[in-house]
C-alpha cells in the first residue's frame, strides 16, 4: 500500500510517501514570508501549496497514479472522538469556513481530498486524530467559571499513535488499556487514556497545565488578572507571554530543551532549577491524572522532542515511578503516525469514522 501523507505548517508543507510502512520519500517544503503574504487568507494558499507538492513528487519520480491513499493532517474541526475519518463534504465545508478559526493545519485535509479527486483515487482521502479530538468525561469540562469551560485541544496525533504502538508491542488492544501519556514538545500535554478514550487532558495549545519550553502553564490566576490590567502590556503582549514567550523562554531565553540540558551539564545552577521545576510540574500533572484514572495504570508513556533528554525523563521517573512503569518513546513522528493510522484502518484493525 503506497500512502502519501501531507502535513501543512505555518511556513512549510511536509510530505512523505510510504510503501507498506517504509518511508521512501520525505521533504519539508519551506515557504517564505514573501510567498505567503501574497494570500490574504490561509485557505487562499491551497493552490500554491498543491502545486508545490505535485512539483516535488514529480521531481522525485513518484507518479500520482502509484498512490493508493492520501492522508492529511486534521485541522480545527468541530470536537470529535479520536480515530481515522474519511474526508467528506461536511469536513471540507467546516475547514474552508475561516469565520471561526483559521489555521494552516486546515489545509491538510483539503489538499489530501482535492489531490485524491484529481488523480481519480477511489480509496479516498483521510485524516487521523486532529488536535481537536474530544473524549473528555463530563466532570472534566468544569473549570469553576461557567463562561470558560475546559476544552480538549492537545497533541492527539502523537498521543494516540504512541498508545497504539505500546498496545501492539504488548499484543493488546489500546481500548483495553489504561495509560497516562505525556507529550513534551514546545507545549506539554498530559492525558489520561482510559480504554481508548482520553477522558481528561490539559489544553496544551493555550498553555494550561505544566509550563513548557515556550508556554507559561497554569500561572496564579489573581496575579495574572492584575498583570493584564496593569497597563504595562497590550492584549497581544500578554498572549505572547502565555504562548511563545513563556516557560523556558521567559526564564532562560531559549525554547530549546537541548540547550537547557547542556547548560545544566555545564554547571548552570539557575538553568538546573528551572529545568527541574518543569519536570516537577509535569510530574504533578501525572499525579493528578493518576487520580483521574483511580490508580489503575498500565503504564506512563513519555514522548515528544523533550523525551530525548534522558536526564529530564529520569527526574520525572524518580517522582512518579511509584504510580506505574515509565516507558519513553522519544520524538514525534507525525508523518508516520498519519500513515500508520490510515494503514491499520484500511486493514480493518481500526474503524473508519464519518464526520458529520
Amino acid at each position: 500500500m503506497r500512502i502519501l501523507a501531507i502535513n501543512p505548517g505555518s511556513t512549510s508543507t511536509k510530505i512523505s510517501v510510504f510503501d507498506n510502512h517504509e518511508d521512501i520519500f520525505t521533504i519539508n517544503i519551506k515557504h517564505s514570508t514573501e510567498e505567503l503574504c501574497a494570500f490574504p487568507k490561509i485557505i487562499d494558499q491551497f493552490d500554491f501549496r498543491k502545486q508545490m507538492i505535485l512539483k516535488e513528487l514529480e521531481q522525485a519520480g513518484i507518479k500520482l497514479s502509484s498512490l493508493d491513499v492520501i492522508v492529511g493532517r486534521g485541522g480545527l474541526l468541530k470536537p470529535i472522538p479520536g480515530g481515522v475519518y474519511k474526508i467528506n463534504d461536511a469536513m471540507m465545508r467546516d475547514l474552508k469556513d475561516e469565520s471561526a478559526r483559521a489555521h494552516s493545519s486546515n489545509l491538510g485535509a483539503i489538499l489530501a481530498h482535492e489531490i485524491s479527486i484529481e488523480i481519480g483515487n477511489h480509496t479516498g482521502s483521510y485524516i487521523v486524530d486532529p488536535v481537536i479530538v474530544d473524549e473528555l468525561e463530563p466532570l472534566a469540562r468544569y473549570s469553576g467559571m461557567p463562561e470558560v469551560p475546559r476544552i480538549s485541544i492537545f497533541h492527539a496525533l502523537n498521543h494516540k499513535a504512541v498508545a497504539r504502538k505500546f498496545a501492539r508491542q504488548r499484543n493488546e488492544k489500546y481500548e483495553d488499556l489504561n495509560l497516562i501519556i505525556v507529550h513534551m514538545g514546545g507545549g506539554i500535554s498530559v492525558g489520561g487514556h482510559k480504554n481508548g478514550r482520553v477522558i481528561d487532558v490539559n489544553n496544551g495549545l493555550d498553555g494550561e497545565g505544566p509550563f513548557s519550553p515556550e508556554r507559561s502553564g497554569g500561572v496564579p490566576v489573581g496575579d495574572l488578572i492584575n498583570l493584564c490590567f496593569s497597563g504595562k502590556y497590550t492584549l497581544e503582549e500578554i498572549k505572547k507571554k502565555n504562548v511563545g514567550q513563556g516557560g523556558l523562554v521567559a526564564y532562560l531565553g531559549t525554547n530549546s530543551a537541548y540547550e537547557v540540558s547542556k547548560m545544566v551539564q555545564n554547571g548552570d545552577r539557575k538553568a538546573e532549577e528551572v529545568y527541574r521545576a518543569m519536570a516537577y510540574q509535569v510530574s504533578k500533572e501525572i499525579g493528578a491524572m493518576a487520580v483521574v484514572m483511580r490508580g489503575k495504570i498500565d503504564a506512563i508513556l513519555l514522548t515528544g522532542g523533550v523525551a530525548y533528554d534522558k536526564m529530564f525523563c529520569g527526574w520525572i521517573e524518580e517522582q512518579v515511578s511509584f504510580l506505574g512503569k515509565v516507558i519513553v518513546y522519544p520524538g514525534e513522528d507525525e508523518m508516520q503516525a498519519l500513515e500508520e493510522g490510515v494503514y491499520f484502518a484500511l486493514k480493518g484493525e481500526m474503524e473508519i469514522k464519518e464526520y458529520v
